[in-house]
């Protein structure tokens, strides 16, 4: 069994073999997490241990003028530092104010009322990340211990009892043999023996310990009697996921080109929160993650080394691919031509196949005002709004890869689920707003209307997304949604040549047949084998030149069964009460049923607006209509849901075929 990560927890393998540890994964050692703060005291539940294992707090305002401010368990709380000056650790009792097994408490000093907040929790963890305090003897090429369990790729040394620059080594720059500040903007330096050896010789660090030069540097890392702290973080280590081989974290270069088709980097999975650096030219930090929207324009970036508020760039800095990211504006910060840019890069999550439909779905019926707080309990990364009186935009699609707000503003990037039309950009009135960690805000279209919320989380075996865009010829499309996609949902964004095209695997051939979600035809052929989407995979499937044709925008909406969880399937149609057995134990929460041997329409029902005995409220995807609450098609089944006999032939025709998505 390869070498992992462990997070504590162990169990026994029941043959004789012992303690086996358990997985670690990147939701359980990372995390951002936003909030919004309430002028007293707040407890931030990221689900991180941190007075268990250790870590590092790093918080910033997003909305206005503050420092960076990170907080560790080695120096305590109270003890705050900032990565944009050079000020030494300062106390103060109302700041954060307690690590917690599940996350962090802050007070007032990072709670102000309405104050919008990121934070970044990095828990230790081998192969991931560690923090290192220390006292410095002024002894030249001195070797500290670390407990990082692998080569670093970045660490970051600041003296915390007196003034002095946050002192940076990156393993991609100049071979590690240099340096540079991380609270300033200028290039860095060749010189790294200055700092990261004895003066004369540079040492590079291991998988135990770095290295530090004496008094002569102006006490950057080891000055007589003054106090330091390390944070140490890891490079391509592996040790995480089920078979403790996936790496969460890369420390990497790139070369810029000034172009916004900019250099394209392999990390070999998909981040969730990046910073890079030019390091041969004097320019910005930038702190750049999914949560504040990373790939929508304009992007949302922090700079470590600047107490200035959050900045909104005219087009999205770095965009996240399923294998990596690529840089995608001509911004010198990002993308200075012929330059090398060093990043810290980590994986998104979960990572961990869930367990629980609560975990990642959430359907809510709702009936409130503008900026209403609305809680799913998770964060969202895609969500269909639908207006149950029925109206133009009924349904409307919002996810985090195309964009949207994740502040108090209303921007979005939106598609319609009965409409052909290409995707559309506002930032007026809009149907959601605010994307947290745990929910989203009421925005101006469903103010004071009937509307529903379907709720989703990208993760392992349940959903996953991708964006993508056509070269002309047929094309294989990385994902990540670890078991082969059953259900693909397909829309051209910049355009209306084409509609919903739709597959499923219950299809009489899903490699040449196709449905279409904006409209109620049967299952046609694409008059090409392949077809239009074929050679489905757990890491990808392809697309055909006819969708992939150069210029033409997609994004992909890729579902599974997974166990407890979800369940796509099929079933032949009776005219008769029928259950579909899921392998839930509760019931299903979410149910799209649509028929593919004739017409019909892309039902959809769920516990929200209600499954039960009597009638339950439907809504159409491919139609503006109203809700309607007058029929008794579907019933309460513990292990799915179950076809009633009044059920129309759309539903269950004795003999026909359908397809359904069913979410427990």
């Amino acid at each position: 069994m390869p070498l992992q990560a462990t997070s504590g927890a162990a169990s026994y393998d029941g043959f004789g073999g012992g303690v086996v540890a358990e997985p670690v994964y990147i939701e359980q050692i990372f995390s951002t997490y936003l909030y919004t703060g309430n002028g007293s005291t707040q407890t931030i539940t990221n689900g991180i241990d941190l007075s268990g294992e250790g870590g590092m707090v790093w918080t910033k305002r997003r909305n206005g003028i503050s420092d960076n401010v990170l907080f560790d368990t080695n120096r305590g709380i109270y003890k705050r530092i900032q990565s944009n000056n050079t000020d030494a650790q300062s106390t103060v009792t109302d700041s954060l104010t307690a690590f917690n097994t599940n996350g962090f408490s802050v007070g007032l000093d990072q709670n102000y009322s309405n104050e919008t907040m990121a934070s970044w929790t990095f828990r230790e963890q081998p192969k991931f990340f560690d923090v290192v305090t220390y006292t410095g003897n002024g002894v030249s090429g001195r070797a500290i211990s670390h407990n990082l369990g692998s080569t670093p790729g970045f660490i970051v040394v600041k003296c915390t009892s007196t003034a002095a620059q946050w002192i940076c080594w990156h393993r991609a720059y100049n071979s590690g043999n240099g340096y540079g500040y991380l609270n300033d903007t200028t290039a860095w330096f060749n010189t790294g023996a200055d700092v990261w050896g004895n003066g004369t010789t540079y040492t590079a660090p291991t998988s135990t310990t770095f290295t530090v030069n004496g008094d002569t540097v102006g006490n950057l890392t080891n000055g007589t009697g003054d106090t330091y702290v390390a944070y140490v973080f890891a490079h391509d280590a592996g040790g995480f996921g089920l078979t403790g081989t996936d790496n969460v974290i890369s420390c990497g270069s790139y070369t810029g080109n000034g172009s916004t088709s900019g250099p394209v980097v392999d990390l070999g999975y998909e981040p969730q929160f990046i910073i890079t650096k030019c390091a041969t030219q004097t320019r910005q930090w930038t702190t750049l993650d999914t949560m504040r929207g990373m790939s929508y324009a304009p992007s949302q970036y922090l700079q470590p080394n600047s107490s200035a508020a959050e900045g909104g760039a005219s087009s999205s800095f770095i965009t996240p691919t399923a294998t990596g990211f690529q840089v995608t504006s001509d911004n010198y910060d990002v993308n200075y031509p012929s330059q090398t840019f060093i990043y810290i890069a980590i994986r998104r999550g979960p990572m961990k196949v869930p367990t629980s439909g609560t975990s990642v779905f959430s359907p809510l019926a709702v009936n409130n005002a503008l900026n209403t707080v609305n809680t799913t309990g998770f964060p969202i990364d895609l969500q269909w709004y639908g207006n149950r009186d029925g109206n133009a935009n009924n349904v409307a699609t919002v996810d985090r890869l195309r964009g949207v707000s994740t502040n108090t503003t209303q921007q979005q990037n939106y598609l319609r689920t009965a409409s052909t039309a290409a995707e559309v950009n506002t930032g007026g009135s809009s149907f959601t707003k605010n994307w947290g960690s745990t929910g989203f805000w009421t925005a101006s279209a469903p103010d004071g209307a009937n509307a529903v919320y379907w709720n989703f989380r990208r993760a392992p075996s349940f959903f996953d997304e991708v964006c993508w865009s056509g070269a002309g010829a047929n094309l294989v499309i990385n994902h990540n949604l670890q078991a082969v996609p059953e259900l693909i949902i397909n829309k051209y964004r910049n355009g209306t040549s084409y509609g919903w095209a739709t597959t499923a695997a219950g299809l009489v051939n899903p490699n040449t047949n196709y449905l279409t979600l904006n409209n109620s035809n049967a299952e046609a052929n694409s008059g090409a084998s392949p077809g239009f989407i074929y050679d489905r995979t757990s890491t990808t499937f392809t697309v055909s030149s006819d969708l992939a044709q150069s210029g033409f925008n997609w994004v992909s909406y890729l579902f599974a069964s997974c166990p407890g969880v979800s369940k796509v399937g099929s079933y032949t149609g009776t005219a008769t009460t029928k259950q579909i057995d899921c392998g839930f134990t509760g019931g299903a929460r979410f149910v799209l049923i649509k028929k593919t041997s004739g017409t019909g329409s892309w039902y959809v029902w769920d516990s929200a607006r209600g499954i039960v005995s009597g009638n339950d409220p439907y809504l159409l995807l491919n139609s503006t209509a109203a809700e309607v609450t007058s029929t008794d098609y579907i019933d309460t089944y513990s292990a799915g849901f179950e076809i009633s006999s009044t059920a129309p032939s759309e539903i269950n025709e004795n003999g026909g075929s359908f397809i359904f998505l069913a979410i427990s």
